[in-house]
């Protein structure tokens, strides 16, 4: 007989249903709550509705925000000549977080997988088109999908749609981290590396 109370049980459930959590460290969680002071826990509950109240997609862009359209969106100051693809919100912040790129976003929620059952139709595709489409001056796509196997596929799809388009495609330079050891670098890395060669 389970002696382990309800509430107990179902935040441990809900915890493990998170991607990555465990039951183990779903277990861990639950009990940390519970030891926690109880406006912690409340803190969490508040931040958990707010963030599904709030938090909507961006109509131009796909990307969450607490506005639509989104804050970058609506910045006068972004090169409107410019959108770069990425595969998730959190890829927009990364690139964010270099202040070099100035131009805007399509977030496609996700990549191509047919091992996962995604298909080009589950992704924000459609939208990037109608949006190329609609809105004149669009000079260049930077395709900044992931450099795996989904990223790729997904990649070489959305040339093959935009290239009849007549816009410029780029991809991100792939190559060596910094810090890294050569000795290290697997052949595909390598590979690309010496292919973005530049001269110095």
């Amino acid at each position: 007989m389970d002696t382990t109370p309800r509430a107990v049980t179902r935040l441990i459930e809900e915890f493990h249903r998170l991607p990555g959590v465990g039951p183990k460290t779903a277990q861990r969680l639950t009990f940390y709550l519970l030891r926690a002071p109880k406006t912690q826990a409340h803190a969490l509950a508040e931040a958990l509705v707010q963030l599904k109240d709030h938090i909507v997609t961006c109509a131009l862009c796909q990307n969450i925000a607490e506005e639509n359209p989104c804050a970058i969106c609506r910045d006068d100051a972004r090169d409107r000549t410019l959108i770069c693809v990425v595969e998730e919100p959190l890829d927009v912040l990364a690139i964010e977080r270099t202040r070099e790129y100035h131009g805007l976003y399509h977030v496609l929620h996700g990549a191509i997988s047919p091992v996962e059952g995604i298909g080009p139709e589950d992704l924000r595709i459609g939208e990037l088109l109608t949006r190329l489409r609609r809105e004149p001056g669009i000079a260049e796509i930077v395709l900044a999908t992931n450099p795996n196997l989904e990223g790729e596929a997904t990649a070489l799809y959305l040339e093959r749609l935009i290239k009849p388009l007549g816009i410029k495609l780029t991809r991100l330079a792939r190559g060596l981290p910094v810090g890294g050891d050569l000795e290290y670098a697997d052949e595909v890395t390598l590979t690309r590396a010496l292919e973005g060669r530049r001269e110095v």
